[in-house]
């Protein structure tokens, strides 16, 4: 599809239309609801995407301590989901809500909310069990998208994760094409890669190949769990790494947490915070709990060292993203890992790293609204590529108006210059 006629009218149901989106993700470290806004607009067979600005919202401290407290591997109950459903639901809708009014001047067309994963379901002989295979059977966001639709009243998009685990897929990470479109074409192997929680990747492989994108292990998960155990709940995070640049790493401690199946297995797999948590590591950790300082030196090696391994001898350029990248001890040990690869900040990119995650979901919202997959085939181990998510129709009843005849997906994304 060309571009359009000078002068000529262009509905939301065409996708030259400059869709205004936002887009909603809370990750793995569970600490809060991201928002990013953005136009959207397919020109010939580029999607340009003008980002529109950013904000973070902290959950309520009630709200993200119940929620902490159902998380794996803790037990708990119908009713205590319910309400986490409903109070995240409501959570999303706030900021949404703020994002429309303070990033898009009053006026979106659409929301993407990731919503918030509470469990990501391996199957046996996966990341839980260290054995061969590792399908995912199922997929775990809440977040009840209809507050969203009230508070704003907008359609959105939700539930992206789960179309790919019926199809076969790993569900996550679900970055890889935005990853593909945006770093696609660049010169030798580049590697997007997400410091959230837990680690991503996508290798953008050779013409012709297919990019791959699989969780590496733990990122901030069991560097933000230590920390709370060692400051008896003081500090949430190790903030610029302060902790962790005053310690050693332990040779021995190291071995025993690489010494986890997870990291041996092919990609594509993922994990989440049902193996990589307090518990799992706490068992790890031998008769003598090590220094504090020791031990986030320790917890900062072992995702260097897991991500380097999962890149080691393909990558040329890492592209990072993520709230780890605001660890300058984690990202200085990433570059000892990987010498003679260029490691960068995706905003040296002009995408925003605390951004990356919610832009990308919105562009994945964007394929949804035009009926387009949002998955790049063999990318998650799906048998095929599917249209992601539901949607919740906004008040007005607006809904998406699917494929176009002639559209096909974009071959590549371009960032604008942020309005």
């Amino acid at each position: 599809m060309g571009d359009p006629i000078p002068g000529a009218r262009i509905s939301p149901a065409d996708p030259r239309f400059p869709l205004r989106v936002v887009g909603l993700m809370s990750g793995t470290s569970h600490d809060g609801v991201d928002a990013a806004a953005c136009e959207l607009r397919l020109a010939g067979d580029t999607l340009t995407l003008t980002p529109l600005g950013h904000l973070s919202v902290p959950y309520p401290t009630a709200l993200r301590n119940e929620l902490v407290a159902a998380l794996p591997p803790s037990a708990t109950s119908a009713e205590t989901f319910c309400r986490l459903d409903t109070g995240i639901g409501q959570a999303f809708a706030d900021v949404a809500a703020r994002a429309v009014a303070e990033l898009c001047d009053g006026r979106a067309d659409l929301v993407v909310s990731h919503g918030q994963t509470v469990f990501h379901w391996v199957s046996d002989g996966g990341a839980s069990s260290g054995g061969p295979g590792g399908g995912v059977r199922g997929t775990l966001q809440i977040g009840e998208p209809a507050w969203i639709a009230e508070a704003t009243g907008l359609p959105v998009v939700s539930g992206l994760r789960t179309r790919d685990v019926a199809a076969g897929g790993q569900g996550a990470p679900l970055v890889g094409l935005f990853d593909a479109l945006w770093l696609g074409g660049r010169p030798g192997t580049a590697v997007a890669l997400n410091l959230g929680g837990i680690a991503n990747v996508t290798v953008l492989a050779g013409t012709g190949d297919a990019p791959v994108a699989f969780d590496t292990g733990p990122a901030c998960a069991l560097l933000d769990a230590a920390t709370r155990h060692v400051t008896g709940g003081r500090l949430v995070f190790d903030a610029d790494g302060a902790l962790a640049a005053r310690g050693r790493v332990l040779p021995d401690l190291l071995a025993r947490l690489l010494d986890e199946p997870y990291y041996a297995r092919p990609a594509p797999k993922s994990t989440g915070k049902e193996l990589f948590h307090l518990s799992y590591l706490l068992d790890r950790l031998g008769p003598a709990e090590p220094m504090a300082e020791d031990l986030l030196a320790t917890l900062v090696a072992l995702t260097a060292r897991t991500v380097a391994d999962a890149v080691r001898g393909t990558a040329t350029e890492v592209v990072a993203s993520g709230g780890g990248t605001r660890n300058p001890v984690l990202m200085a040990a990433l570059r000892a890992e990987l010498p003679g690869v260029a490691v960068l900040g995706s905003d040296e990119l002009g995408v925003a790293s605390q951004a990356k995650e919610a832009l990308a979901f919105a562009v994945l919202g964007w394929h949804t609204w035009y009926g387009l997959p949002g998955v790049l085939a063999g990318a998650t181990g799906a048998r095929h590529a599917s249209v992601l998510g539901s949607v919740t129709p906004g008040p007005d009843g607006r809904y998406p108006p699917g494929r176009s005849a002639g559209v096909e997906r974009p071959g590549r994304l371009e960032i604008a210059r942020a309005v």
